[in-house]
């Protein structure tokens, strides 16, 4: 299944874009990031079987491995692509939270564009390394 992060804003040269990749790059599965401007741009067409999980503060706040639990369900029931969105300063709107799978939020502080795109990516990580049980994650 494809972990495709579709952000707004470039995130350019600086330490979340090193974050960023480091991460992606320990992910077995497939990754792809696309960059919206802010504003326009065409986000990616929607094929069959993408699920599409929005970040986003009035999202489900879930563990790790509850995230994981729900990265393997859509694996297992074949979907092609997950699709993780990441909004503008100003997030979405009524109509684009109704259109989504999975709202997602990571606690109730609003956090940097740049640093929840590193935040998304070791999340990523550490959800592939447990349905793989590779030791990274440890509950506690």
């Amino acid at each position: 299944m494809l972990l495709h992060i579709v952000a707004r804003g470039k995130i350019g040269r600086c330490p979340e874009a090193d974050l960023v990749d480091r991460y992606l790059k320990r992910i077995a599965w497939p990754t792809r990031v696309t960059e919206l401007p802010d504003t326009g741009g065409r986000m990616p067409s929607r094929e069959a079987g993408t699920v599409i999980i929005m970040l986003d503060e009035k999202g489900d706040q879930l563990g790790s491995t509850a995230f994981a639990d729900k990265l393997g369900r859509w694996r297992d029931d074949g979907r092609r692509e997950a699709r993780f969105l990441i909004g503008a300063a100003d997030g979405f709107d009524e109509a684009q939270r109704r259109d989504a799978d999975l709202l997602f939020a990571f606690g109730k502080a609003t956090w940097p564009h740049m640093l929840a795109r590193a935040m998304l990516a070791e999340q990523l990580w550490r959800a592939t390394s447990i349905l793989a049980g590779h030791p990274y994650h440890r509950e506690g």
